[in-house]
């Protein structure tokens, strides 16, 4: 009995150590996998918030997204030639009746003059139109200058950051991320798509707006632009050794609208004097052949030929119609020439009065007074006829 009783006891000592040797191993398995749950939780969000490095933009993570397919088409999407369309309208200001410019400020001197003006939207920032003509400049080194950012960073200090993101290639987009410091505000973060087209007269257009990309996460210490339309032309002045740049700009950087206008008012012109100082040292430096990375203005489009063809008829064409037209494959080209070919209103009365006066005359009216009335209508129409003819060639 004795020797069961110990035996007995030795059991229960055997199987309550391997009871808590068990119990040991489960916790320290347990705790081993939430170690490595919570280490590959924080290794995934490191690399999800490391920035991505862009020393060349085109080898490193911007050719994987080229390549992509979905993001090549939605890239290609985001700025169209309506915008394109639009920016021109209002460079042309054409503009509702309803709308009130406030002259902001017009200097000059010797190297370059500037003059600007503003207007309260609706639903909306405000909108700035402004035209600034440098002397001695061609339109191909200021396009060159105005699209260099890896330049404007030397010369204007509100840019802290700037890299590209994406170039489309195929539509001629690029898009880009800045990030500008200004004193006693939180720095504002641009996220922006633009593309930039070339006139048959040798201007160039740029439109700007704001966009999303993946390799661009919002991130706290910044203040995200939500709303950025912007658009320039660069053509040349008539007559002249200069070229002028006209300027349509809209942003909201979540500042007060008075706050801004100000803040504008102020600083304007000592940015354009920095902006004419460094396109003088970029037109004498080797600056034009250091920018040969795959960017926008490697990838300029034409103007479409409709928006050119119907320079200062397209106010009466609406947008829709517009839009349509755009789709359809030049279809406003073919249209206005077709157009160009009618008769007047004016001629087709006219044509009709003289047509009426033939077959009266055939008939053989014994009526003298009739004959002579109609051949005078006649005579005084041929005259109208041939005078329009000599005004519109001298014109």
């Amino acid at each position: 009995m004795w020797g069961e009783e110990l035996w007995t006891e030795d059991n229960k000592m055997e199987r309550g150590s391997l009871l808590w040797t068990w119990t040991l191993a489960v916790l320290l398995l347990i705790f081993t996998l939430n170690f490595l749950r919570f280490r590959f939780r924080f290794v995934h969000l490191c690399f999800r918030n490391q920035k991505p490095a862009h020393s060349n933009p085109v080898t490193n993570g911007v050719a994987d997204s080229i390549s992509s397919p979905l993001s090549q088409h939605r890239i290609s999407g985001i700025i169209s030639d309506l915008d394109l369309k639009n920016l021109i309208d209002d460079l042309d200001e054409k503009f509702h009746e309803d709308i009130i410019w406030e002259n902001v400020i017009d200097k000059s001197n010797n190297r370059f003059s500037y003059k600007a003006k503003c207007c309260k939207q609706k639903d909306g920032p405000l909108k700035y139109l402004s035209v600034t003509t440098f002397e001695n400049c061609s339109i191909e080194v200021l396009m060159k200058y105005y699209m260099d950012n890896d330049y404007r960073k030397l010369w204007d200090k509100t840019v802290v950051e700037h890299e590209q993101l994406q170039v489309d290639q195929a539509s001629g987009t690029e898009i880009g991320r800045t990030v500008k410091k200004f004193p006693f505000l939180t720095p504002r973060e641009y996220v922006l798509a633009w593309r930039v087209w070339q006139g048959k007269d040798g201007s160039f257009y740029c439109f700007s707006k704001e966009s999303e990309h993946p390799l661009a996460p919002r991130q706290r210490r910044y203040i995200r632009v939500k709303l950025f339309r912007s658009g320039w032309r660069i053509r040349k002045v008539p007559s002249r050794n200069a070229c002028e740049i006209k300027m349509v700009h809209q942003e909201d950087a979540g500042l007060n609208v008075e706050m801004a206008k100000l803040a504008f008012a102020k600083g304007i012109w000592s940015y354009v004097c920095k902006m004419s100082d460094a396109l003088h040292e970029y037109s004498t430096t080797n600056h034009l052949q250091l920018n040969s990375a795959v960017s926008a203005i490697t990838s300029i489009r034409k103007v479409p030929p409709e928006f050119e063809i119907l320079d200062g008829l397209t106010s009466t064409v609406h947008p829709e119609d517009l839009a349509r037209a755009i789709s359809s494959s030049g279809t406003l080209e073919s249209n206005a020439k077709r157009l160009s070919r009618m008769p007047s209103n004016k001629l087709i009365r006219n044509g009709l009065i003289v047509v009426g006066g033939v077959l009266c005359l055939s008939r053989g009216h014994s009526s003298l007074g009739a004959k002579v009335a109609m051949a005078c209508i006649l005579n005084k129409l041929t005259k109208r006829g041939s005078s329009s003819n000599k005004a519109g060639k001298v014109h």
